[in-house]
């Protein structure tokens, strides 16, 4: 495993962005390289230290996730080694962490589904006895297994802003109507499949988001990352109940912390975070990683 990395620092490619974990540098006019780096948020807020090794772990199971996916819909990973786009000094800040992927335009819409009741989902469900418009039986519990999975965007924020839950007719207000249609039937496809995937090897995807992009033809293609423990929840199934906050392998560990520091506004700048909280999230990190690709 290499060096913990908080920051690429690469000057041979054009620099394209900066997001809370990944960033995207030029590879001439229709591809990119994204490293993932060890970063990690909550509450929309980047903790100021690393978990290491989780940008490999992410990198790593968004590659598998890509190829077992890919007769679902299109994705943008290429089979371009990262190690040879940049310069050889370079190396070392992208080996297992960075993937070369074909530039696209991007929806300004987070794809979320959602198959158990939990996070915002809810929260909302409380309050309405619906999540994002879309109602659901009276008598669920937190998370509670939906009678389907149910698809639920979000408007994509600006760094350090919230997402936005919108309804599905908001969406497609955004994106067209014949495209939101498009883009619900493939997420939930997609969901689908994994759940079943995981769920063979003890593992509930409670819910998860997806990106989309459009190439120049038009085709919708996933991009970005696919069902890692930053954009998915991930319980144990043998420990999961009905009416509790299941153990997770991905960062709630890490908001379950957080919830506990006093005085904390979930505004910058974030607690310290002390080193067992950082060992205890890597390693659930690289659980998920080992349950669902060995």
């Amino acid at each position: 495993m290499t060096q913990p990395l908080l920051q690429s620092t690469l000057h041979s490619l054009p620099l394209l962005s900066r997001g809370k974990v990944r960033e995207n540098y030029a590879v001439g006019d229709d591809l990119m390289l994204m490293v993932a780096t060890d970063r990690i948020s909550a509450f929309d807020v980047i903790m100021a230290e690393p978990i290491p090794g989780k940008g490999e772990i992410l990198t790593r199971m968004a590659r598998f996730w890509f190829g077992l996916l890919a007769d679902v819909v299109p994705n943008h990973l290429t089979d371009i080694d990262p190690e040879t786009v940049v310069a050889p000094a370079e190396r070392e800040q992208v080996r297992g962490r960075a993937m070369v992927v074909r530039r696209l335009k991007p929806l300004p819409i987070e794809a979320v589904v959602r198959g158990y009741l939990a996070g915002s989902g809810w929260k909302d469900y409380q309050q309405t006895g619906a999540v994002c418009g879309v109602a659901l039986p009276a008598g669920l519990k937190q998370a509670s297994q939906l009678p389907a999975p149910i698809f639920t965007p979000a408007t994509k924020a600006e760094l350090g802003e919230h997402d936005e839950n919108i309804a599905f007719d908001r969406m497609q207000q955004i994106v067209g109507a014949e495209l939101a249609d498009r883009v619900r039937e493939v997420s939930i496809a997609l969901y689908r499949r994994a759940a079943d995937y995981a769920a063979a090897r003890g593992i509930i995807i409670a819910d998860t988001k997806f990106e989309f992009g459009l190439d120049a033809a038009g085709t919708l293609t996933v991009m970005d990352e696919v069902l890692t423990p930053d954009s998915s929840r991930f319980w144990p199934a043998d420990t999961w109940a009905e009416g509790t906050s299941p153990a997770s392998f991905d960062k709630q560990f890490l908001r379950d912390w957080l919830e506990t520091v006093p005085g904390w506004n979930k505004q910058p700048p974030p607690p310290a975070l002390p080193a067992d909280v950082i060992a205890s999230t890597a390693a659930r990190y690289r659980e998920a990683l080992e349950r669902l690709t060995s």
